[in-house]
């Protein structure tokens, strides 16, 4: 029978659970958190990218409920978490001993390109318009930004999340 799943070869013909064992057993340390008040269509695009960096945890703050067309079913594979609110993912975060880095240009920020990432890390990203909320910001250790030398003020957070994950592995790598 054809697996007509959007799956890198390797992965044809495996079930969900068998897929997930794998994906955990060559996971990346890097987490995803997205605040999530709007029903922000480009959360499966962040979803899709992180599953495409190899990240195994995507947190999610706010509306449990999400457009997750432009996941592509990538959601199946990775472990989603959700939090009612800012207080209940910051102590999540604490617990695990994960450092949170925002990554939002709204507000005074670092270049992304001119720090040195750490390997356990959790990336933070906000909305498309609002972006991040002054109470996630605010819990972040640092918050970067995205280098840019064109006119617009800002990029797609979709694309800004593969992007900053690009930029995690190659810091990595």
């Amino acid at each position: 029978m054809m697996d007509n799943r959007n799956l890198q070869d390797g992965f044809k013909g495996m079930s969900e659970a068998e897929i997930v064992s794998q994906l955990d057993k060559n996971g990346v340390q890097l987490e995803i958190a997205i605040e999530n008040t709007l029903r922000d269509y480009n959360m499966g695009t962040i979803v899709r990218n992180a599953n495409a960096f190899g990240v195994r945890t995507v947190h999610v703050i706010g509306r449990k409920q999400w457009n997750k067309r432009g996941a592509m079913m990538t959601d199946k594979y990775l472990h989603m978490k959700y939090y009612v609110d800012t207080e209940s993912f910051q102590t999540e975060m604490k617990t695990n001993d994960i450092p949170i880095f925002a990554i939002d240009n709204n507000c005074i920020s670092e270049s992304i390109t001119e720090i040195e990432l750490p390997e356990k890390i959790v990336m933070l990203f906000g909305q498309e318009g609002p972006g991040l909320s002054d109470e996630l910001r605010n819990i972040a250790l640092k918050t970067l930004h995205i280098p840019q030398k064109g006119s617009t003020r800002s990029m797609n957070v979709g694309v800004a999340s593969g992007i900053a994950l690009y930029e995690w592995a190659r810091q990595q790598s």
